[in-house]
Formats: structure tokens, sequence, C-alpha cells
């Protein structure tokens, strides 16, 4: 099997509210879809490529780059591939162009799948085919004050969740308290509960915060400050029993090294759209295993359900339902199930992403 075309389409469309975490708002979704097809007619690999940073011209600009090296190559050689495409002088090591690395390489391993006739987990190690999934919210948007917070986890926890994540950062420290206190409420003592503060704080700060919520029993405290202050977050994580969780903004397995030697973190939170691929996942969830650590991944439920299910340091994956994108549900030929706090990894080759290509061609932009 030979590689024949490597191609990037990219999607945009507006939220129903703009929405804001510790630092950023969003007034829009975007989905980056690396396409390779093979002189296979049959087998296509479909990937995902992470970055709200990344334009049309930029990225289509890196996948030609990437392009040029790749027809003609093996398909399944997903490890020769990556290194040809990893040059850290030039290509890859941070930013864009590993994250197109990682859409490149999470199309190879669903045309690995498709190849062998088996779901990417079970290729990857088929530890469990049901993961723990909790869904992330909590967003500061106009309008939404503590009662309609409330009644977002309130609906949450009806839907089947037993864990839910919020944002702070974005408002002052006491008045994050209360949002997190309005949430342990409306959710009970016994549905875990997450808050993201997206690099908001100064390490001074995170504890500050840290220390004032640990009486509402939080789950975790994610990325409470810059994702290179790996001595804050060490810092955060001696003077709190609130444990801490980062990752989502970290690049290959150095970059995780780094994170783990300097023991900044509780939970690890790689990202494959983002870190270099499914490839570049599998290794540092083999370093998180080698330091007794677990994996919670960032975002892309669709791609990290198979990378939560191959491993066993998987410990839950991320969700995200219509009250964060509005095309929930409307994407893909088959989604994803969330029932009573799980997801079943998709039994399909591959990774079962069909994208709905009519219902995405208005919302084009490259």
């Amino acid at each position: 099997m030979k590689i024949t075309d490597v191609r990037m389409e990219m999607f945009k469309w507006p939220r129903t509210k703009p929405i804001t975490n510790g630092l950023y708002t969003y007034t829009h979704n975007l989905l980056n879809i690396v396409v390779i097809e093979t002189d296979e007619p049959e087998i296509t690999g479909i990937g995902l490529s992470g970055g709200i940073e990344v334009t049309p011209e930029v990225g289509a600009a890196i996948v030609e780059h990437f392009k040029k090296a790749l027809v003609g190559m093996d398909p399944l050689d997903n490890e020769r591939i990556w290194h040809e495409m990893w040059r850290p002088k030039l290509v890859g090591r941070r930013g864009v162009t590993t994250r197109v690395i990682s859409g490149i390489d999470i199309a190879l391993w669903d045309i690995k799948g498709k190849a062998a006739g088996l779901p990417v987990y079970k290729l990857l190690g088929g530890f469990t085919d049901r993961v723990d999934t909790y869904i992330a919210g909590g967003y500061y948007e106009e309008g939404k004050g503590l009662k309609e917070l409330a009644q977002e986890m309130e609906d949450n926890v009806r839907l089947g969740a037993t864990a839910v994540k919020i944002k702070v950062g974005a408002v002052p420290i006491n008045e994050d308290i209360e949002r997190v206190r309005v949430c342990r409420e409306a959710i009970g003592p016994d549905v875990r509960l997450m808050v993201d503060a997206n690099n908001a704080y100064r390490h001074y700060q995170a504890i500050e915060f840290a220390r004032k919520a640990e009486k509402y029993d939080l789950f975790w405290f994610e990325e409470p400050v810059e994702p290179d202050d790996y001595i804050g977050q060490a810092e955060i994580t001696r003077a709190t029993s609130v444990p801490v969780a980062a990752g989502e903004n970290e690049y290959t397995r150095y970059g995780f090294r780094d994170m783990i030697n300097h023991r900044a973190v509780d939970i690890l939170q790689p990202d494959g759209l983002i870190l270099g691929g499914i490839t570049e996942f599998m290794k540092v969830a083999a370093l998180a295993q080698a330091n007794d650590l677990d994996i919670a991944p960032h975002g892309a439920q669709a791609v990290h359900i198979h990378l939560v299910a191959a491993i066993s340091n998987g410990l839950i994956l991320e969700y995200y339902r219509d009250t964060v994108d509005p095309m929930h549900g409307k994407i893909w030929e088959h989604e994803l199930e969330f029932k009573d706090g799980k997801v079943h990894a998709p039994d399909r080759p591959g990774l079962g992403l069909e994208p709905k290509w009519d219902t995405l061609q208005e919302f084009r932009v490259g």
C-alpha cells in the first residue's frame, strides 16, 4: 500500500454564544480534518489536527510541505513517517507544525486499523472497551450567573454524568470559589468535580485558590499556571491536597519527560491532536506508566476514546456536549454514546470517523 495524497479540510462555525475560560474567549468552533488517500481506494485515513491558531493558509502550506515526502510511502510505517516529518531544527518540536504532524499521524493509524480490520484501540492494546467519562463545560458566558451554572451542572447529572468540569480563573478568586460551591451543591457529594484555569494564575494565586477550594472535594485542578512553569506547577502540587492536572499544551515525549522529572503534576493530560499524534501519545502513556501516573487526555473525544481504552493507566475521557459545540452530534456518521458516566469504544475498523461532508460543506474555510 502507498500514500497517494495528503490534504487538510478545514471548517469553522459560530457558537450559539461566545464562551470564555480563564484567559480566552471563543466565538467559533474549528475542525481540521487530515485526509490521507492510498492506492487502495477503499482505504482512506481520517485524522484530526488540533489548534485554533492554525489558519487555512498556514495549515494548507504545512500539509503541502509534508505531502512531498509522504506520497509514495507505505502508510503502515507510522514510526518511520513520524521521524521523516519531525525535524526539530526547522519543523516540529512545538507549535503549529507539530499539530499538523499530529493530524497526519492520527490519519495513518486510521489507515492501519482499516487495513487490519480492527478498531484502533484494539491495535494499541485493548485494555478495555468502556471508559469513565466527564462532561466538560461550566464556561463563563454573557447572561450566565450562578443559577444558570447550577442548572447546567444539574442537566449534566440528569444525562448520567458522574463527573463534571467547570472553568475558573477569569474572575476574582473568591467569586470563583462561590461558583465552585454552587456547582458542588448542584451535583451533590458523589459526582466528581474538576476545575480548569487554562493557565490563568500565577503559582501563588493558584495555591490560594486551591486551598480555599479544598473543602469542596475537587477531583483535580487543571492547568493552574502557564504550561512551561514546571516549578510553579510542582509548588502548587506540594501545597494542596487537590490533585493537579496538566499537559494539554505540552508537546512530544520530551515535554512530558520534563513534566514528570519536575514532579510537576499528579495527572497527565496529553492531547493527541497537539503533542505529535497517536504514535507519540503512546510513548507518553508508557512514560506515565513507568512513573505510576494516570492519563486523562484533553479534548477530541472521538480520537481519545481509543487511546484511553488502549492503556492500563487511562483514567477518564473528556466529553463535550451541545452546550459547548452547537454541531455536537452532527459532524460524524457514527457518534459516541455517553451513558451512565461512560463511553464505549467504537467497534468499527480504524478510528470509526466518517465525516458528514455534505453537512460540513457550508462551513468550509480551507
